[in-house]
């Protein structure tokens, strides 16, 4: 029914194009259907032209990548017959029904189908317009022989006339059913308004006349629109009032060819299109103080613009407009046969302008012998329902829903956006399934060769059918791609087959190592039948033994199989990183008592970590017996188990001075410092038959012989810096004085000295010995270095002397304020002595309690008599600490 015109931009209403290319050569009305057909013929037509007057592909092309706003059937079953033995004249559209007027002067009622169901002998010549109110219970009628009919539909009573000119229009008052005045108007020469008074008489009031012929009406509430050959008036009903007159543009135009079309957008917006202009008309209250004698309303003009054909028909589309054209070639030899179909456009009002949204040209019946008068537009309101009305066809525009949409893309082949569009809307679509559509996409993807992508999209169509997915599997087989589809398919709540899952692993053993055991890891071993792929595996090994991708993945076969002491082996042979791994999660300390010696081997630092931290499974004893053979490795066992625990491997402490003094001689002294099981005879003789000194120092001084090991720093080392600092270490006065006698004839030892002995012997006993005449290096520094160090001290002695006498002079003034601090003395405490209550129950009488600072308590004549000190009093109960707490005394009097 429609076609998408060629080289059709945004452009606005003043733009004038060479639409030449868009004319397609119309077959017989018999073959109107044959789209295709008319198709060809328009390119054989464009072929003709002159190249200026050609599209370019370019344009065609982008064109067709637009889709379309809206979609079109005919209105068939008996519409057809309708047609083919008379011509429509007139339509209107109502929510539940269609009223079709004919050339022939019938009226047929219809279903939204097309079905007829009632039909109305009203004139023996054309129906020029029909009018329903809102609730479609009433119809008024006009002809061309000047007949006038308003009825009920299910009753006939109402008004019949017959006039002496023909009646070109007719409308209702929207609640013509409800109201009880049951206006109406009429137009031909005069514009008459019609009115049921209270003796059921009809009264008529001339609104209007003397401007031509009344072409059309529309009545909208309180307000009446209609059309003459000047413009387009609109009257208040309510007020009586006429509130404008917006005058015609074209006058070139004849009025009776290019009728005016009127159209209420809603209940104040009033759109007219009339030749190739189009004016929105606003409807809007006056302010009162302007008023004076002018109408209470007034209209403002919103938009106008001009076109590029003439106008048919308008109706609104929420913010836009669809605009039926009659397009008229400029060319005055164009054959009749030759012209344009009408187009249906959607277009965006603007200000001064008009942005096209979209364009169809439609093929009607006979559309070559119709003229502009002979095409209407009506629209359904509250339904996106277009009705295009012409003598020989009727065709119904709807607005494109989601099904739609997808077909579309589905027909430009956007498999990916047609899916999308179905899974956003998958509870709106009616025609379509989402899955089908997956399928299409995959099927399109798979023909274009791009088999990732259509694998990849496998799992999001095919979900949890298993039917489904196997059919796939097999299809990839038999293109050769079972590799694409082996990493989607699933492998969690929904499993295939497991033959299924082996033929891919067959398939990749064959030709993809790698990819093979990529798939052993990734899928679960439960997939498929692990013994199966073993013997493949093995038999793929008996002619390449060392590879060692199927090593690798042959071991982890026999992990899945739980054949752990298998799987070991071969990972111990591969030195493979995830021994370890398969020890600690198997638990196969047992299987590796013999294969200590390999661990290590492989990685002695992970070994170790894991033997030490199994040693409930492991001993330390089987660990030293595996390594007996292996002492480097042994030392690094031996190492990391002391650095554990100094106590834990005791009795190898032994056999560890060797091997520290063989392979790791930087921690022996470490060891020999921490360890306590040590034999340091034995440690003793293994330095000193290195000539370790610096270890042999430390054990002479750790076995006594601090002098020896003394003599060893000075002799053999020569370091005297180092002699001092054990000497401080020892703080012995005697290795002071051999220190001092070694180094008196050594210059540089002299100077070692005084620069470091102040603050350990006095500087005093070196000085005198030292032999007059001798030279000593920096012996200026060196001295007043020792007077610094004992200047330092000097003031260090005062410093602790202040604090001294500060903290005690503190610490006296707190005791004495605690000494002289008031203590309570309550009826609960008693006499340490009688245990009686301290007080009397009469405290009126006299009195005299004792109180020592301890806090203890004695009534006076309780406590024994004084010591032999005289004036000296202690309490009995703290006198065994002599001058102790209880050596002061509080007496207490009344």
């Amino acid at each position: 029914l429609s076609t998408r015109p060629l080289n059709r931009g945004g452009g606005g209403g003043g733009t004038k194009k060479n639409y030449k290319s868009q004319i397609t050569f119309a077959l017989a009305s018999c073959f109107y259907h044959v789209i295709s057909l008319i198709s060809t013929m328009a390119e054989v037509e464009e072929q003709g032209r002159k190249p200026s007057e050609e599209s370019t592909d370019d344009s065609e092309e982008e064109e067709s990548e637009e889709e379309p706003k809206l979609k079109y059937e005919r209105l068939a079953n008996g519409v057809t017959e309708i047609l083919q033995k008379d011509a429509a004249s007139c339509m209107t559209v109502h929510d539940k029904f269609l009223a079709l007027g004919t050339h022939f002067g019938k009226v047929f009622l219809l279903d939204v189908q097309g079905n007829v169901t009632q039909k109305y002998d009203i004139s023996p010549v054309k129906i020029n317009q029909i009018s329903l109110d809102e609730g479609g219970e009433h119809v008024g009628i006009c002809s061309e022989d000047g007949k006038v009919q308003v009825f009920g539909l299910y009753t006939r009573e109402g008004f019949h006339e017959n006039f002496d000119c023909p009646i070109k229009v007719v409308a209702l008052h929207p609640q013509f059913g409800r109201s009880n005045s049951k206006q109406f108007v009429t137009g031909g020469s005069k514009l008459l308004l019609y009115e049921r008074n209270w003796l059921n008489r009809w009264k008529t009031v001339v609104l209007h006349e003397g401007e031509g012929t009344i072409t059309n009406v529309k009545w909208r509430t309180n307000l009446i629109a209609w059309a003459n050959n000047v413009g387009v008036k609109i009257y208040d009903i309510s007020t009586k009032q006429r509130i404008t007159n917006v005058l015609r543009d074209n006058v070139s135009l004849r009025p009776d060819m290019y009728l005016c079309s009127l159209c209420w957008k809603d209940n104040s917006t009033l759109i007219i299109g009339w030749g190739n202009y189009v004016k929105i008309c606003a409807v809007k209250e006056r302010d009162p103080m302007e008023m004076r004698d002018l109408p209470s309303r007034y209209v403002e003009i919103m938009s106008a613009f001009e076109t590029e054909f003439f106008i048919s028909g308008l109706a609104p589309l929420a913010n836009q407009l669809v605009t039926l054209y009659y397009v008229k070639e400029n060319s005055d030899q164009m054959e009749e046969e030759f012209r344009a179909r009408p187009r249906l456009d959607i277009i965006q009002p603007l200000a001064e302008n008009c942005e096209e949204i979209s364009s169809d040209a439609l093929t009607v019946r006979q559309f070559q012998e119709n003229e502009c008068r002979d095409y209407r537009l009506e629209h359904a309101e509250g339904e996106s329902l277009f009705y295009i009305i012409s003598p020989k066809d009727i065709v119904v525009a709807k607005e494109r829903d989601q099904d739609d949409h997808i077909d579309w893309l589905l027909d430009k082949k956007k498999y990916e956006e047609a899916l999308m569009a179905a899974e956003i809307s998958s509870k709106n679509i009616k025609r379509h399934d989402v899955q089908k559509i997956g399928m299409a996409y995959i099927n399109h993807l798979v023909e274009k060769g791009d088999y990732d992508a259509a694998a990849r999209k496998c799992q999001k169509v095919l979900g949890k059918n298993m039917e489904l997915w196997e059919n796939e599997v097999y299809r990839f087989k038999t293109i050769g791609q079972l590799k694409a589809i082996s990493q989607y398919l699933p492998r969690g709540d929904l499993r295939l087959r497991p033959a299924i899952y082996e033929m891919i692993l067959h398939e990749f053993l064959k030709s993809d190592f790698e990819g093979f055991a990529m798939l052993i890891r990734e899928w679960p071993g439960e997939l498929y039948n692990n013994m199966t792929i073993v013997q493949a595996v093995g038999d793929h090994l008996k002619k390449d033994p060392t590879n060692r991708t199927l090593l690798t993945t042959l071991a982890e076969l026999y992990t899945y199989d739980q054949r752990y002491d298998r799987a070991l082996e071969i990972y111990l042979r591969l030195r493979h990183k995830d021994v370890y791994q398969l020890i600690h999660k198997h638990n196969l300390f047992a299987s590796i008592e013999d294969k200590i010696v390999l661990l290590m081997d492989f990685d002695k630092e992970k070994a170790v970590d894991m033997l030490l931290d199994n040693e409930d499974k492991i001993s330390t004893d089987r660990v030293v017996e595996e390594l007996k053979e292996r002492p480097e490795l042994l030392h690094v066992y031996l190492h990391k188990l002391f650095k554990r625990d100094h106590h834990k491997g005791q009795k190898y402490h032994e056999r560890q001075i060797s091997l520290y003094a063989e392979y790791d001689r930087p921690n022996l002294l470490p060891f020999l410092r921490d360890s306590t099981h040590c034999p340091l005879e034995k440690a003793l003789e293994i330095c000193q038959q290195r000539n370790f000194v610096e270890e042999t120092v430390f054990l002479l001084s750790r076995m006594g012989n601090s002098r020896r090991a003394l003599q060893m720093i000075m002799e053999e080392l020569g370091d005297v810096d180092k002699a001092i600092e054990f000497a401080k270490e020892q703080d012995d006065a005697e290795l002071w004085e051999d220190l001092i006698s070694y180094s008196i004839d050594k210059p540089p030892f002299i100077t070692g000295l005084l620069n470091n002995i102040g603050t350990h012997v006095d500087p005093i006993l070196l000085i005198h010995r030292i032999k007059e005449g001798m030279e000593i290096p920096n012996l200026r520094d060196s001295l007043v270095k020792i007077l610094q160090d004992y200047n330092l001290q000097i003031l260090l002695r005062e410093g602790c002397k202040k604090i001294l006498v500060s903290d005690s002079l503190s610490l006296l003034k707190k005791m004495h304020r605690t000494q002289m601090r008031g203590v309570r003395v309550d009826e609960e405490n008693i006499c340490e002595s009688c245990h009686a209550p301290i007080l009397p129950s009469d405290t009126a009488k006299l009195f005299s309690v004792v109180l020592f600072n301890c806090r203890h308590m004695f009534h006076k004549e309780c406590l024994p008599s004084p010591g032999t000190i005289p004036g000296a009093q202690f309490c009995n109960i703290c006198s065994a600490k002599r001058r102790g707490p209880g050596s002061g005394i509080l007496e207490m009097k009344k």
